[in-house]
Formats: structure tokens, sequence, C-alpha cells
């Protein structure tokens, strides 16, 4: 608009010098706005990205913004490593952060993103800077927003089936809309060290612990739209949703 109104001014010079003191003050207004925006980036709503420089996009939930993906650092956002662990006996017995890929195998990181333990959860530096790992209230007030555990698993995973070859979880996939947005693949899980699930269900960490076995987490799974509230031991590896309270 503001160079719109220059060049019409411009082109209206054969009328003697009137216009430019707006052209003058309209050029200085410009060069204002352009250093403010410089001074106060203004960054994309729509993505946000991890210390290790890995990309997610990002969804409006009602009250809440969730990544769009599983998280899949390998640092935490202090810049420190987190121990990649690939060893079946030693996973079973830590006691400490370990993180690992599917089958120990790096190909499953985009898709599906990290396997962590409940121990780098509790760091409290996974997420990014000014996001936080879903608590098991983050997880109760998106699934009541989506209407209630029974059926709100059908709104957050993605569609269709490894069978058909139009998308990652195994027939039925029942209920699945993905109408949330959520996004929600079956990365599988490594419980007791052992990796098991993948394109059946998906198992995500919340920060809270508490319950028989040490921290609460939710579960998906193909054969269902309901989302099942689970209590795991701390050493089991399951994936990690960051979220922003809007």
């Amino acid at each position: 608009m503001i160079v719109l109104l220059i060049v019409s001014a411009m082109k209206k010079r054969n009328q003697g010098w009137y216009y430019m003191p707006l052209v003058l003050g309209l050029f200085l207004l410009m060069i204002g706005c352009a250093k403010k925006s410089e001074d106060n980036p203004i960054p994309n709503p729509g993505t946000i990205t991890d210390i290790d420089g890995n990309l997610y996009h990002t969804v409006t939930i009602g009250t809440q913004m969730w990544m769009v993906e599983n998280l899949k650092t390998t640092k935490y956002n202090d810049g420190s490593a987190i121990p990649m662990v690939t060893d079946n006996a030693a996973w079973v017995y830590l006691s400490t952060p370990g993180y690992c890929w599917y089958n120990n195998n790096v190909n499953y990181k985009n898709t599906y993103g990290a396997l962590y333990n409940w121990y780098a959860v509790n760091t409290g530096k996974l997420a990014p800077t000014g996001w936080n790992v879903a608590t098991d209230a983050d997880w109760t007030i998106l699934t009541k927003y989506l209407g209630g555990d029974s059926i709100a698993g059908g709104k957050m995973k993605s569609t269709g089936t490894l069978e058909a070859s139009t998308g990652l979880w195994y027939s039925p996939n029942t209920g699945a809309t993905n109408s949330s947005g959520f996004t929600a693949v079956p990365a599988g899980y490594r419980d007791h060290g052992v990796f098991g699930g993948i394109g059946v269900e998906g198992v995500w960490w919340s920060t809270t612990e508490g319950g028989f076995y040490g921290a609460w987490c939710r579960d998906l799974g193909c054969g269902g739209n309901n989302v099942h509230i689970g209590n795991a031991t701390e050493s089991h590896g399951y994936s990690v949703r960051c979220v922003l309270d809007l």
C-alpha cells in the first residue's frame, strides 16, 4: 500500500513540488516499519524447529497448539546430547535418560520420530524452548475437546492403511479421520528392551508421574477409535509430543 502511494505521488510530479513532503514522509514510514519488523521478527506460527534443526508443523486444537509430528531431537534444549542406547539389556535396566530409533534404524526417524524413556522426558529439557512435553492434564484437555476418550482417537489418527498403500496404520485403522489435524502415527514402542507395535499402535508419554507402574501415557491402536490411558514403567520407550498452551 505504501509503495503504491509513493508511485502514485511521483506520477504527479508535473504538478510541482506539492507532493514531495508526502513522498518523503511515506518513504520514512516504510523504512521505520521495516526496521521494527527486523527488531521484532514474527515467527511462523505454522512451524517450530528444535535444537537439532528438525522442523515440525503445528496445529491449534481448541485452546492448545500441538506439534503435528513426534519429537525426534537427539539433544536437550541446552545443547547437551541425549544418550542413545541400542543394546536391549542395557535399555531394560536404565534408570537414566535414553533414546533410540525404532529397531535401532535411523531410517524411521523422519516418519515416526524417536522413542524416549521417561527419564529423558523428566529432565524437562526435551522440548524446544517455549514448548513443553505434554502433561497428563494436557492430554485430558485434548481428548475432552475432541469428544472424550471413547471417540477422540479416530479424530487424532492419520488416515489410510498399509494394506491399501494409503497410510501408516495396519487395517482396519478404525474411525481414523484426522479431523483434528493431530496426525497420530503408529510409531510402536520399546518395552523391556524389545521393539514392537509399529503400524499397530502409537504410545505417547506424559510428564506426569503416578499410578502403579510409574508414569501416565496415551495409547492409540489400529483397531479402535478410542484413546487408552495407560500407566507404564519409566524405562519403556515411547513417542513424545510437545504442546504450547494458548
